[in-house]
């Protein structure tokens, strides 16, 4: 027979039929419908390599089931569960994925060039926390100017409220949220739209609750290794082909049967495989053999900013797109708040930092780190701008903090408009985490819905790793944390839609900025080399970007004071042959809040850059040997 997957449940002629792994197990069987009074019981036949299979006839989508493993009472979930409309803890639901209408046919799909990323959390971007709120909010986004969805982990974890990075069951949409249909209906739309969704994924570990892959196999984990979060997955050790098989599975079920249009992976330093080729560069693969006609997307996270994962396989590298920019953020936490402590120790946010930031991506590309005690990063000098993917928050980096607090209210508007345009102009890829286009007030925390004993281990363990910062490493400061276990805690996350009227300049900002990035011909061509870059005072800093025939843009960015330019022997600054500059967008603008914004250039004053600002400027036409704005 013709299965989507190499096992799980899949509707046949006539049933329903069942496979799985379970190589420490002799027998196993299915059970229909159990705990009612009419469960049935299917003993499955043993295959080679430990696979166990059979077919139940006179069921279908919707039949309730789990597997009973040797003299075992306890019914277990499918590892390979479509639907857990109880959890993780209850039985799995068969899903039919082939009755969903689509009407995506005519999307392209996504690719690198041109993308503006907006990651999202389903429980809280709304206050329902459903795929089918979010859905009514995604015209919303698209008028912003976003162009690609990166969705939080969504695959089933315990609780009612979580990041996801916890998941244990890889292929059933969290149940809190909606259907598996809710998920197809959400991408539907958002395809419509014209926006592309990734999901983030972690093949790096499993959530400690509700995880019963050892009941089936031992081999599913791995001893040579460790992870921060729980035990390694076996990609590269004894009878690991199964284990890789279930993963790529994975991987490619998201885009065949709810038509994402690629991943984002989580933690990548943290997948270990030693075997001939990596499981990294293989996911790619099947990544791209699914998408078939459809551009994908694939970006990785990965804190020693490896850049093999982005260079092409017949290069030695794993074949993926883009990379995480965590040098990018901590430079610009330094600039904007002044923070030193912990891992933004080791980039103080000059304007150096921003310059070489835009023009080569990653900071750190094999220095030494004196924060980590060894050298950090690999050499991407030649890799094109695009592959770094850079931002002023995610989740991660916004709950790392006491409070949670979003940037608006760590520093000030005018510092923070002027990162902004850095982060929406720069040759890199741009990402907003939600709400932050409208200056979010709810904050957004850590939370997780454990039982009592795991709650309180993973309280400690986020007390413990705040204490890296000096602030939170004593009573006072651990006293701010909020309870991860608080189902206030994650209510009070949840985005507020009346920020959007409340901070429109906010809003307005975001959307110019974008737009001006996708249509101006020169912002929008992030090529190789495209720019340079000079420090022109101890906070301020200018970019040229340049374009066909001394069509040049400059971006002039100030988080500082007031800064007069007399004199101003730098080179970049000057105008082409004949021509003058001209304010094309300013953050100084009052419509974003600003106080308007004076004279750039002139005969009479030379340059001047206001304090806590971001200029870009074009070249117009008059001017002779100087210029003017």
């Amino acid at each position: 027979m013709t299965r989507r997957l190499p096992v799980g449940a899949e509707i046949v002629a006539g049933g329903v039929h069942f496979r799985v792994w379970a190589p420490r197990r002799a027998r196993v069987q299915v059970v229909v419908a159990p705990g009612e009074a009419g469960a049935r019981r299917v003993p499955l036949s043993a295959e080679e390599r430990g696979y166990f299979s059979g077919q139940v006839e006179g069921i279908g989508a919707g039949a309730r089931y789990a597997f009973l493993l040797d003299d075992d009472e306890k019914p277990y979930a499918d590892p390979v569960s479509r639907w857990q409309p109880e959890g993780p803890h209850g039985p799995s639901e068969v899903i039919d994925p082939s009755t969903f209408a689509w009407t995506d046919a005519g999307f392209p799909g996504v690719g690198l060039r041109g993308q503006v990323i907006y990651e999202m959390h389903l429980g809280t971007f709304t206050k329902e926390g459903t795929w089918e709120a979010a859905a009514r909010r995604l015209p919303e986004l698209k008028d912003l100017g976003a162009t690609t969805l990166e969705l939080m982990p969504i695959a089933e974890f315990p609780g009612r409220f979580g990041w996801g990075y916890d998941g244990v069951c890889m292929f059933a949409p969290y149940h809190h949220y909606g259907t598996p249909d809710d998920v197809r209906r959400f991408v539907d739309r958002a395809h419509a739209l014209g926006l592309g969704v990734i999901l983030d994924v972690v093949y790096n570990h499993l959530g400690p609750d509700g995880n019963y892959l050892r009941q089936f196999a031992h081999d599913y984990f791995s001893e040579r290794y460790t992870t921060d979060w729980g035990e390694a997955l076996n990609f590269d050790g004894e009878r690991s082909g199964p284990v890789r098989e279930f993963f790529l599975a994975n991987a490619g079920y998201w885009l065949d049967e709810f038509h994402m249009d690629g991943l984002r992976l989580d933690a990548t330093q943290s997948i270990f495989d030693s075997s001939g080729e990596h499981i990294l560069a293989v996911i790619g693969r099947r990544v791209r053999e699914v998408g078939g006609a459809r551009t994908t997307l694939i970006i990785a996270e990965n804190e020693p900013q490896e850049t093999r994962l982005v260079r092409p396989t017949e290069k030695g590298g794993y074949g993926l797109d883009a990379l995480w920019n965590d040098d990018y953020h901590h430079g610009a936490m330094a600039a904007l708040t002044g923070r030193s402590q912990a891992y933004y120790s080791e980039t103080p946010g000059t304007p150096q930092e921003f310059i070489s930031a835009a023009k080569w991506g990653y900071l750190y590309q094999g220095q030494r780190y004196a924060w980590q005690k060894n050298r950090r990063g690999t050499a991407g000098l030649d890799l094109a701008p695009a592959k770094f993917v850079t931002f002023l928050e995610n989740h991660d980096q916004v709950a790392n903090s006491a409070r949670g607090l979003r940037l608006h209210a760590l520093t000030s508007r005018g510092r923070l408009a002027a990162m902004t345009a850095l982060t929406l102009l720069m040759p890199g890829t741009p990402m907003l985490f939600q709400g932050q286009e409208c200056a979010s007030s709810p904050p957004f925390l850590y939370f997780a819905d454990h039982g009592r004993d795991l709650a309180a281990l993973v309280r400690k363990g986020r007390a413990h790793f705040m204490e890296q910062f000096p602030n939170m490493a004593h009573d006072e400061g651990q006293g701010l944390l909020d309870d991860p276990a608080a189902p206030e805690t994650f209510e009070k996350c949840k985005l507020d839609p009346e920020d959007r009227v409340r901070h429109a300049s906010t809003l307005a900002m975001h959307r110019d900025l974008i737009a001006l990035r996708r249509e101006d011909p020169v912002f929008s061509a992030q090529r190789p080399r495209g720019l340079d870059g000079a420090v022109l005072g101890p906070e301020a800093f200018v970019l040229r970007y340049f374009g066909e025939e001394g069509d040049d843009r400059l971006l002039l960015v100030n988080l500082g004071r007031d800064l007069h330019l007399v004199p101003a022997p730098e080179p970049l600054l000057a105008p082409p042959s004949g021509m003058r500059w001209q304010v094309l967008w300013s953050s100084e603008d009052p419509h974003y809040g600003g106080d308007g914004t004076p004279s750039i250039e002139s005969e009479e004053e030379g340059w001047f850059l206001p304090g806590q600002s971001a200029v870009a400027m074009r070249p117009v036409m008059g001017g002779g040997r100087g210029g003017q704005g």
